[in-house]
């Protein structure tokens, strides 16, 4: 009997956590005590670059990020391992429209290779399978260059057991556990470049620029394997997403000590994922037919994604410098001369974040 495909499913998988409503009043706990009541949700438009800790799951980064906030509507913009730091795009409002753009966006890691030992999981959880001498030829400079150009451009990686693809709507990582080897297609990735930051005795520091979908324990076993001793990832921070930064990023220690005007501030505008697409600016008639999902005409040449702009009504009161009196309308392509709309803003979507760029420190 043939065996069913692995589903191939990216690990990085955007939720859109909507808040319960708030009850009226407190209902009585098990014990019969009155339970506190809910904190009121608001409905905040943005996006949060988070700085996730050790140890705590993208979910759980969001939905305390999320609870700081009060915020109604949220998501994250793909998973990043618990054992893992770095950058998370949390979006809120209007910008989860586009958490799927950070999600398919090139990403970058600074990823901590352990040389000498491969492991069952292919990071520093799983029992060592089997240990190899780590020699000074395999650490000298024109070795180690050599093995990362090997994994360079565009490569084949076979999706380890101990992942979240689905097979027969299981996890591998669930079949690992009960020790079942499941067969997996290979799939096709893009190493756009790799950087040898530093050598510490057998422990290798790389900077990674990938496509999605790259595995980096993969990628640091398969850098072991050339060398010839075998290595395992002990330690990845994710530096950048797309076109942010994590050096624009806030941890959730300094969230969690701000009062809630100073976590308003670190709400970046619900377009900043988009920022390195090219933009275009309505007037007043077309934005209002644009909203509703009609084309419209542009002079303007053929482009895959580009933000879309309309102005500020007259009477606004939302911050903004006289050259950018302008809100976000969604995102569109351009074929043929027409700008077709991709994703949309709704009307009470765009008019929450012109209310809220009416407060202080709140940009667009």
């Amino acid at each position: 009997m043939n065996e069913p495909s692995v589903q191939h499913v990216d690990e990085a998988e955007v939720r859109d956590e909507v808040a319960a409503p708030v009850p009226s009043r407190a209902r009585p706990s098990a014990s019969g005590n009155a339970r506190p009541p809910r904190r009121p949700r608001r409905h905040l438009h943005g996006v949060i670059l988070l700085d996730k800790p050790l140890g705590l799951s993208s979910n759980d980064a969001l939905q305390k990020v999320k609870w700081l906030l009060r915020a109604e509507k949220a998501g994250h913009t793909g998973t990043l391992d618990p054992l893992a730091t770095g950058l998370l795009p949390l979006c809120f409002g209007a910008a989860t429209k586009f958490s799927q753009v950070s999600l398919d966006a090139d990403k970058r890691y600074t990823a901590t290779v352990q040389l000498g030992q491969t492991t069952a999981t292919g990071d520093a959880e799983g029992e060592v399978l089997r240990t190899r001498e780590v020699t000074p030829e395999m650490t000298a400079p024109e070795r180690l260059r050599a093995a990362c150009d090997a994994f360079s451009g565009e490569i084949e990686q076979i999706p380890p057991m101990h992942s979240a693809l689905k097979h027969q709507g299981r996890a591998l990582y669930e079949y690992a556990r009960e020790g079942v080897e499941i067969e997996r297609a290979p799939r096709r990735v893009t190493i756009h470049g790799i950087d040898i930051l530093c050598v510490q005795g057998d422990v290798l520091e790389i900077d990674v620029r990938c496509s999605k979908g790259t595995y980096i324990r993969t990628l640091a076993q398969d850098i072991g394997e050339h060398l010839g001793c075998g290595a395992h990832l002990i330690g990845l921070r994710r530096t950048g997403s797309g076109g942010v930064e994590l050096a624009h990023a806030v941890t959730l220690e300094a969230l969690q000590a701000m009062d809630e005007a100073q976590r308003d501030a670190c709400l970046l505008p619900a377009d900043v994922l988009l920022a390195d697409w090219p933009e275009v600016l309505l007037n007043h008639s077309d934005t209002a037919r644009f909203l509703t999902g009609l084309r419209r005409r542009v002079a303007l040449g053929d482009a895959e994604q580009v933000r879309v702009y309309g102005p500020l009504p007259a009477d606004s009161a939302a911050e903004a410098a006289p050259s950018d009196r302008r809100v976000l309308l969604g995102s569109a392509h351009i074929k043929g001369g027409e700008l077709i709309p991709t994703r949309l803003l709704s009307p009470l979507e765009v008019q929450g974040m012109l209310d809220q760029a009416a407060q202080p420190a709140h940009p667009i």
